[in-house]
Order: structure tokens, then sequence, then C-alpha cells
């Protein structure tokens, strides 16, 4: 049994490098909510030389709220954007030996395209029109794995273990009770049974059926690395190999 481990990079937090020897893919984020050149650069860099997985991170162009914010923007709009994105980080990746393997919406442009087929098949097509054979993480059992899918792509199912489900498989909006789990142990105990059984229970104490092909690790906050290497070695002692998601291997 094994699972891709994934992080956020880029953000503006001081464990990036850190963080890249415990998870097995990056999401680099592309300047639209955080970043910039140089911290792409030096993400990507990283990356190469501990042999991740390098991810897109793309969002709506909002800075001022960390992308978090939902937005009504036309599908054109959107795609002409993700493919901005990509193009910078593809430039920086290629320069420093590496290349783009997957994209990972971030923020509200991710919560949106998981439950709106407009935006879902707007990112898919602009990484389509990019390069066909770069995956697509998308929320598990969302409307952004059909769009993939559908556009002829890789969609690898992500998983939240200190994220707060719904009974549809959706996420808890962040403002919302229940949205951050921050019992440790009770995520490590959550992560397992998630990766094992491929289940995750709701916020309404009812189980929900998920495909846990990639789970994302969180690197900010002020105990997040220390917590991040807590899940890899409790993966490890449970039998559980970490490896890029199958399709993402080099």
């Amino acid at each position: 049994m094994e699972i891709d481990l994934n992080a956020d990079l880029g953000e503006g937090c001081d464990s990036d490098e850190a963080l890249l020897d415990l998870v097995s893919s990056a999401n680099i984020a592309c300047g639209w909510h955080a970043g910039g050149a140089n911290a792409m650069r030096e993400c990507v860099r990283w990356a190469v030389q501990k042999g991740v997985s390098i991810g897109a991170h793309p969002s709506f162009n909002d800075p001022e709220n960390f992308g978090r914010k939902e937005m009504d923007v036309p599908p054109g709009d959107i795609y002409a954007g993700v493919l901005y994105q990509l193009g910078a980080l593809s430039a920086i990746a290629l320069a420093e030996g590496g290349r783009i393997a997957h994209v990972k919406p971030h923020g509200a442009l991710y919560n949106q395209a998981a439950r709106e087929a407009r935006i879902a098949d707007a990112i898919a097509c602009a990484v389509h029109d990019f390069d066909p054979s770069v995956a697509i993480f998308a929320l598990a059992n969302s409307g952004l794995v059909t769009a993939a899918r559908e556009a002829g792509l890789v969609a690898i199912e992500e998983v939240f273990a200190d994220r707060g489900y719904r009974a549809d498989g959706s996420l808890v909006p962040r403002k919302e009770p229940g949205a951050l789990l921050d019992d440790e142990d009770a995520v490590l105990e959550r992560t397992l049974t998630m990766v094992r059984e491929q289940r995750v229970q709701a916020v309404d104490g009812q189980w929900v059926q998920i495909n846990a092909q990639t789970l994302c690790l969180h690197g900010d906050g002020p105990h997040a690395l220390a917590f991040a290497r807590r899940i890899r070695r409790a993966l490890e002692d449970a039998g559980i190999g970490v490896h890029a998601a199958a399709g993402l291997r080099a």
C-alpha cells in the first residue's frame, strides 16, 4: 500500500525546503495568490534536487484574499489565467532541469471547480492545451475529477486529513465550525483510516467513501512542519509507502 503526499509551497512560509524532504509532490504557487518568480525558482530547484514531483498551484488573481474569496469569473478568463500561470512556472522548471507533472488549483478556484462544471471544464481545457500528459489534483469524488477525465487527463483524487468533510464529500468551508481539525492524534488516526479504508467520517457522523490517491500536508502554522514529520512517520510505521502518484513518476 502507498500514498502520495503533497504540500502547497511558495506561499511565504519558512518550511518549504524542509517539507520537500517529507513529500512526494509539490504544488508551487504561481504568483496570483502568493509567491513570485524567486519563490517559484527556489521551490523548483529544491524539488529537482530532492526528486519531488513538480506541480503548479494556480489560483484566482486575488493576492489580497490569498485566493480564498469565491469569484464570478468567465470561463474564458479562467482558461487564460491558468495557462498564464502554467507558462510562468513551466519556464522556470525547464531552466532548472524539471517539468510540471501536475496541476492543483488553489483555494476558491479549487473549491468552485469541485462543484461548478464550467470552472472545472475551463481548468481541464487549459491543462490539456498546455500539455495533455499533465495530471490534475482534485478533491476526491468532485466535479473536477470528472472534467479532467472527460478531457482525457489523469485525475489524481486528493484528500485532507485536517479538514472537515460534509456528507456529500465536499470540504466544510473554512469559516464554518468543524472546518479545521487541530487534534494531532485524531488527525493521525484519521489519516490512516483514509488511506487504508478509503473512507472519511463527515461532520454529521456519516462515513463517506473516498479514493485517497494523494494526501495534502499543510505547511503553514508554527507546528506544521513537526506535525508533517509525524504524519510521514505514522504512514511508514503502518507499512504505507510514500511515492508520487501513479502517472507522475519519472
